[in-house]
């Protein structure tokens, strides 16, 4: 991304204008993220809360406040970031990409694989660029470890272990209404899970999924409850097997427990969370019993992917097939949910 600012600043291309729908924090650190690449302009800001507002034009004095996304797409923008409730992502999306306007959107992209497939739908058929903010791609860890099974220093890839257990719930009542949110901590946290597991090992074809869905210790019991507790098995077809877990709210003696852990016929690497932090990770080698570090804090990740989208934007670049991945991690995402 770094040689793309750099090839952009060169040609001193007239930077895109965006508008932010949603500025609650994470879309403030978006925003903040997009405008460090100096290849954007923040042109209008919209979010129902006045606080927001006064904290987003710090960063962005000279957007103009508007009330919603209406209002946003009467701007003649080239791109909308949505950080907006999980309900409102696919409508709103397919809104902007049908107005010509690109997308980059918080996950999920839909509540069910039906609704992100017409995202997708609407950005190939707009020829707009698509992009959903599956933020530990863009790690140096997770980077790292792609790369040596992407190269095959792992050998063949046999399993994969991978975990994201949150010691706090989401503070925002919605979360808790499925007709809302899709789900629980398995579409809010599993989705990154999923994610990664599939883009390390380059998408495979899933044959079989199983899973456990539990809500304050129990078994899930009833159709509109959203779960706090989640395993998931996913069977690749070449008899590969990834193993998910997921939680909110886990009693687990820190703040978060973030790994994913992936297991070759020539050796393994694994990616985790220093300290029970939300932000610091470390990536290793393991060779034998032996392991060789690869990555460590610092590593400034949070808004690499809404940056990388705003420069892949300012190149000119259209509408990008791989985002018709993001249909194949919401199927899995359903079959969780139909198998528990």
């Amino acid at each position: 991304m770094n040689r793309m600012v750099d090839r952009f600043l060169r040609t001193r291309v007239k930077p895109v204008r965006l508008g932010f729908l949603g500025i609650g924090w994470i879309g403030r650190n978006r925003m903040e993220a997009i405008l460090r690449t100096r290849m954007a302009e923040a042109v209008a800001i919209a979010d129902p809360c006045e606080e927001m507002i006064t904290e987003a034009l710090r960063l962005a004095p000279d957007a103009e406040i508007v009330g919603g996304l209406d209002a946003l797409l009467s701007l003649d923008l080239d791109g909308v970031v949505i950080a907006t409730p999980s309900a409102l992502h696919a409508e709103q999306s397919i809104r902007a990409l049908q107005a010509g306007v690109a997308v980059f959107c918080q996950k999920p992209l839909g509540r069910s694989a039906a609704e992100a497939e017409a995202v997708v739908a609407a950005a190939r058929l707009a020829d707009r660029l698509l992009s959903v903010d599956l933020s530990y791609r863009y790690t140096q860890g997770m980077q790292r470890i792609r790369d040596l099974i992407r190269n095959g220093e792992l050998g063949t890839v046999f399993a994969a272990d991978l975990v994201f257990h949150n010691a706090f719930g989401p503070d925002k009542s919605w979360f808790y209404d499925k007709s809302l949110s899709g789900g629980g901590c398995v579409i809010d946290l599993g989705v990154h899970l999923i994610d990664m597991a599939l883009w390390c090992l380059d998408f495979p074809q899933v044959t079989d999924v199983t899973s456990t869905l539990m809500k304050g210790g129990e078994p899930i019991s009833a159709a509109g409850d959203v779960e706090d507790f989640a395993i998931a098995t996913l069977t690749l077809a070449n008899g590969a097997v990834i193993r998910l877990a997921c939680s909110w709210r886990l009693q687990a003696g820190c703040d978060a427990v973030i790994g994913a852990d992936f297991f070759g016929t020539s050796g393994g690497a694994s990616f985790r969370n220093v300290g029970g932090s939300f932000y610091d990770f470390a990536a290793c080698r393991f060779r034998g019993t032996s392991t060789e570090e690869l990555v460590r804090p610092p590593d400034d990740w949070g808004g690499r992917a809404a940056a990388d989208w705003a420069a892949r934007l300012a190149s000119g670049q259209a509408y990008d097939p791989s985002c018709e991945r993001l249909v194949e991690v919401a199927a899995i995402i359903d079959d969780i949910y139909r198998h528990a």
